[in-house]
């Protein structure tokens, strides 16, 4: 059984010489000064601990992420930095080569093997999974894994390679957890402690940059999609989207569609003759570009609505 977790702003400030030049440069090449979560996320990077760091988007989790690469760079130890899914990995590929150099970031995906011997590799979660069972020898100097978006650990059906991962990587391994979602820090940090000896939490409430629920009525013939802002109450939302669509119809009618529609209503064609049908006025699965977008552009801000680990 490992240790609990320890609370929140109890942790143990030790701050070498080593580390404090660590943040002076951190601050020197962002151009700011971190919050104070991500000093305290700092201080249980620097004491060896795994860390799980819970904080709304754009506050900076990936900072902490940073701070923990280049410790652990420092040591002379690899870095596996693991996404859900492919095209997040091919951004933190780039991220991270802007700021490290090419040649010491390497990307592993199901469709991509770049550099994988590099001291930086960026894959998918699945791919770490792997070479865990395989025994790969890219585990020999693995010193830190950053499991970015881990609430994943909830999906019924990708959720046991978040569990493999953590319970079978040499304890030896720092774990950096990243996640916006997840609403039970404490719960979820206290089994990995449990599963590996340390975990601490570290959450930020403070939201710096606030989110907007909508939803977009998609029209396939013409390609095209409005936001909508989401009604407070969904008892409301059949009502609001009818009044949206009545809209989007009026102002074609009238010549006003910026979006450059396809088709084209004439003046005296109503705006009932002029609605989308039901069957494309909703969205749907994501089969068309225009449903595709209502996927990516959909925000919310409400944070975990079901219990478990998210």
């Amino acid at each position: 059984m490992g240790s609990a977790p320890r609370a929140a702003g109890c942790i143990e400030r030790i701050v070498t010489p080593e580390a404090e030049a660590r943040r002076r440069a951190l601050v020197a090449r962002k151009g700011f000064s971190p919050d104070g979560f991500q000093i305290e996320a700092f201080d249980v990077v620097d004491t060896g601990d795994s860390v799980l760091v819970a904080a709304p988007t754009s506050s900076g989790k990936t900072l902490v992420a940073e701070y923990a690469i280049e410790r652990a760079l420092a040591e002379g130890r690899r870095v596996a930095y693991t996404t859900p899914i492919k095209a997040l990995s091919n951004q933190k590929m780039r991220e991270l080569t802007a700021w490290l150099g090419r040649d010491r970031v390497g990307l592993l995906t199901g469709d991509n093997s770049i550099r994988g011997d590099a001291a930086v590799v960026v894959m998918t979660t699945e791919v770490l999974r792997n070479m865990i069972y395989a025994g790969s020898d890219f585990l020999d100097r693995l010193g830190v894994v950053v499991l970015d978006e881990v609430h994943y650990l909830q999906d019924h059906y990708r959720g046991p390679v978040w569990e493999e991962v953590i319970i079978q990587l040499p304890t030896e391994v720092q774990l950096v957890c990243l996640s916006a979602t997840v609403s039970n820090a404490n719960e979820l940090a206290g089994w990995i402690a449990e599963v590996r000896g340390s975990c601490v939490p570290v959450t930020e409430a403070d939201r710096p940059v606030q989110l907007h629920e909508h939803f977009l009525i998609c029209e396939s013939s013409a390609q095209s999609a409005t936001a909508v802002p989401t009604p407070k109450s969904s008892a409301t939302w059949p009502k609001r989207v009818a009044e949206a669509t009545r809209e989007i119809a009026a102002a074609r009618v009238r010549g006003r569609d910026a979006r450059g529609a396809s088709r084209s209503c004439t003046t005296s064609t109503s705006a009932a003759a002029c609605r989308p049908s039901s069957s494309s006025s909703l969205v749907r699965a994501a089969t068309t570009p225009c449903d595709r977008a209502s996927r990516a552009a959909s925000t919310t801000s409400t944070g975990a609505r079901s219990s478990g680990w998210k």
